[in-house]
């Protein structure tokens, strides 16, 4: 029988040293800015209950949730995502606050990604929510400019920004009379840009101006000319108004400055449901996925019995971690100021005078060797270049 006691799970792994610092430095970084725009943290449960996930928007897949039981045998999961549990805080806890509510988080969310080799299982993501408010637009623009500062917190100049409207696919799509589980394998298809399999599938379907339009949509990527290749495409009322919206705000942020970090694509098609309007994703360059994803999503909470129209956005704080890891970003650990050796008989006094040091803002260890010479040895190996040696008085060594 193989041993498992040795090994973690598949899709988890073990953080060590600058792997943590630099991940806590993600953590610390977006927090930090998600304060100066005047939002709050929240954190919700690891585990809730599974229904939770499996509303007329919340379509996770049984089979992509960690899945177990309760005292009372009933079926929880391990938190896959963290929008939908503050949906529920906010039309729980927070149901009679002041809107708008800003929200933040930071905390891990869990999807078994057993077919996708090389994904992580367990991912902390750190993002904002933004419920309600009177002017929806305002609200959109908010979440998008604070999306592009939680990219720039780490590389101001390797960073783009996608952003499309789950719209158009949800109104071409809506036209065929397919079953849901097609539905889904066509937007499947588009997120991973796979035309000869989503080809395929749309010949089996018919051939007519919807099918075609669904073929060219995972390329209706760029700059401004993007909208009116999707109007040739297919249009109707509808249509037009998703695209003027999306134009409108294209133009906006590319009036701020942002022009050369944006750009319009039309098969940002998220595998949850619950996102209504604009949606965004967020690169740093040289990273293979997204690290941020987001969007409007006015029905969710009212599936809580208490509507609200609200957008945010996530980060993967493991992905932005490895981003820095990869090129000399994160800051160095802080090697302490010094080492305390105590003499022999004053071993309770050393530790009392590191405890003093500490309290003065100096990073200090306390030696556990028996003798200065093997303290020095470690010392010097560790890069530490001062030795405070209590006995019956107190020493300085500089090494």
């Amino acid at each position: 029988m193989k041993r498992k006691d040795l090994i973690t799970p598949e899709g988890t792994r073990d953080l060590l040293f600058e792997e943590c610092l630099a991940r806590r430095t993600v953590e610390d970084r977006l927090a930090s800015l998600f304060t100066k725009f005047g939002y709050s943290e929240v954190v919700t449960p690891g585990i809730e209950f599974y229904d939770m996930f499996i509303g007329s928007s919340r379509n996770f897949r049984q089979e992509d949730m960690y899945k177990l039981t309760d005292s009372k045998g009933r079926l929880i999961a391990l938190r896959p995502d963290s929008t939908i549990p503050i949906a529920r805080l906010v039309s729980t806890r927070l149901k009679d606050a002041k809107l708008p509510l800003r929200l933040y988080y930071r905390q891990a969310v869990y999807v078994n990604n057993a077919l996708l080799k090389g994904r992580s299982d367990e991912t902390v993501q750190a993002g904002i929510e933004l419920i309600g408010g009177v002017n929806l637009k305002r609200a959109d623009y908010e979440a998008l400019c604070t999306a592009v500062e939680a990219l720039a917190e780490f590389d101001s100049n390797n960073f783009s920004l996608e952003v499309g409207h789950i719209g158009y696919f949800k109104e071409l799509v809506s036209k065929l009379d397919v079953d849901d589980d097609i539905r889904e394998e066509i937007r499947l298809l588009i997120s991973q840009k796979n035309y000869p399999a989503l080809n395929d599938l749309l010949d089996s379907i018919g051939d007519d101006q919807i099918t075609r339009a669904l073929k060219q949509l995972p390329g209706l990527f760029g700059g401004a000319e993007v909208f009116e290749k999707a109007a040739a495409l297919f249009t109707d009322d509808n249509i037009t108004a998703i695209l003027a919206d999306l134009k409108t705000v294209y133009n906006r942020l590319a009036a701020l400055g942002y022009e050369k970090k944006i750009s319009v694509d039309l098969g940002i098609v998220s595998h949850t449901d619950y996102y209504t309007g604009v949606v965004f994703k967020g690169y740093l360059s040289g990273v293979g996925q997204s690290v941020l994803k987001g969007g409007r999503y006015d029905g969710l909470l009212g599936e809580f019995g208490d509507p609200c129209p609200a957008v945010g956005f996530g980060v993967n704080c493991d992905a932005v971690a490895n981003y820095l890891r990869k090129n000399g970003l994160v800051p160095n650990a802080k090697t302490p100021d010094c080492m305390v050796f105590g003499e022999k008989g004053y071993v309770v006094e050393a530790m009392a005078y590191a405890q003093k040091l500490v309290r003065e803002g100096m990073t200090v260890e306390n030696s556990l060797f028996n003798t200065l010479d093997e303290t020095k040895e470690y010392a010097s190996v560790k890069g530490i270049h001062k030795i405070v040696v209590v006995g019956s008085t107190v020493s300085h060594i500089k090494l």
